[in-house]
């Protein structure tokens, strides 16, 4: 077993990783109700970039709130996945195999 080959490999893995998420700042995912009278997009790294809402949703409170959690909500969820996706690719691909550790990444 080479240790250091595989804490070279361990750092380049990190990087990649890293790498990864800044990629996700700039991968964008759209949600929006049903009827759609609130649309949100936030990133992969799950950071707010725009929310539209129809004006009659302004005259409720308590539905536009709703309306926000439920929406925003799906969209983190949205978000998670692809980030969660990402990052255990990069992950699985590129971590070395150590022993005793072969089922970390599953």
């Amino acid at each position: 077993m080479d240790l250091m080959g595989m804490m070279g490999k361990l750092k380049e893995t990190q990087n990649k990783i890293e790498e990864t998420k800044k990629r996700l700042d700039s991968v964008l995912v759209d949600e929006q109700s049903t009827d759609g009278l609130l649309k949100v997009t936030m990133t992969a790294n799950r950071k707010v970039k725009s929310l539209t809402i129809a004006d009659e949703l302004l005259e409720d409170k308590e539905q536009l709130e709703d309306y926000l959690i439920l929406v925003m909500n799906k969209a983190i969820e949205k978000a998670s996945k692809v980030n969660d996706a990402e990052l255990d690719a990069v992950a699985k691909m590129d971590m070395p195999m150590i022993p005793g550790m072969e089922n970390m990444f599953k």
